[in-house]
């Protein structure tokens, strides 16, 4: 599945697709209430309700850069608090590289947040060693985000997923520190939306007078489009994420950008009263 916005191509690799059990993460979407909002049915839940939702990679392609965004859970992996999400042994990077993504082949990876199903392909098992993945690239975290896991990671979930996934890019000198603001290229800039993490970014395209955006989990689902104030259980700041939400979809409601999500597909976000909702592309 692919999108493009003007020279940019982005493509979505999935790593999990699931069809309901997301109540764990958005405990106010029950199936009565998903079921008022038509129009996310078929797209975006089934006819019972039940979200759709998937974890996976936006493989971003720029006239300079093949960049890819958020890698997912990884293989391998220990101390995760979901058990199905420990010991994966997932064809994720078979699947990238007949997508023509050879992991060697990608000069960017770009996380938007260090949370557990965002970072976990940046790094692979070798030798009983975690090893970055992506040997040819440059690892762009956001300074607010990194120094925040790096400095507050007690948690023994946060904590394994920090030295496996995130501190061994560091000791490898691949990351790059970045202001929440910062502009990567001529055509990618990052906006700071913190709530969902303390430096969460979203990631704004801009090429050929199109634009796009990757949300990244400033939402989960477009049901938080709906109810903005259905923040995730995984929120550092729930209601500083409630904010963001209605500033950032606020500022691509009115604009053909193209958005899509860390968890959903794309469509166009448009105002519904004092809310949004969004619209399916396909």
């Amino acid at each position: 599945m692919h999108w493009t916005i003007g020279k940019v191509k982005i493509t979505k690799v999935v790593e999990l697709e699931t069809v309901g059990s997301t109540r764990f993460i958005l405990p106010l979407a029950t199936n009565e209430e998903i079921q008022k909002l038509p129009w996310l049915i078929p797209h975006f839940a089934n006819e019972e309700g039940r979200l759709k939702m998937s974890i996976h990679s936006l493989l971003v392609e720029t006239p300079s850069r093949r960049i890819i965004v958020d890698t997912g859970l990884g293989n391998d992996k220990q101390g995760r608090n979901v058990p199905t999400w420990n010991n994966r042994q997932d064809p994720f990077l078979e699947t990238l590289t007949a997508a023509g993504f050879a992991p060697d082949s990608i000069d960017t990876v770009l996380c938007t947040h260090l949370h557990v199903d965002h970072v976990g392909w940046n790094t692979r098992l070798v030798g009983g060693q975690w090893v970055p993945t992506f040997a040819n690239a440059r690892y762009v975290f956001g300074k607010t985000e990194f120094e925040h896991w790096r400095d507050h990671s007690e948690e023994p979930a946060h904590l394994a997923v920090f030295n496996d996934s995130v501190k061994p890019i560091a000791d490898a000198g691949k990351a790059d520190l970045v202001a929440s603001d910062a502009r990567l290229s001529d055509e990618i800039t990052l906006i700071p939306t913190p709530g969902h993490s303390p430096g969460h970014m979203s990631i704004h395209i801009k090429s050929d007078g199109q634009e796009g955006l990757l949300t990244g989990d400033v939402a989960h689902h477009p049901c938080q489009m709906a109810h903005l104030d259905w923040s995730s259980t995984a929120d550092s700041d729930p209601k500083q994420s409630a904010v963001t939400r209605r500033e950032l979809f606020g500022r691509f409601a009115d604009t053909p950008t193209l958005v899509i999500g860390g968890h959903f597909n794309a469509g166009h976000i448009r105002r519904e009263g004092d809310a949004f909702k969004f619209i399916a592309l396909g």
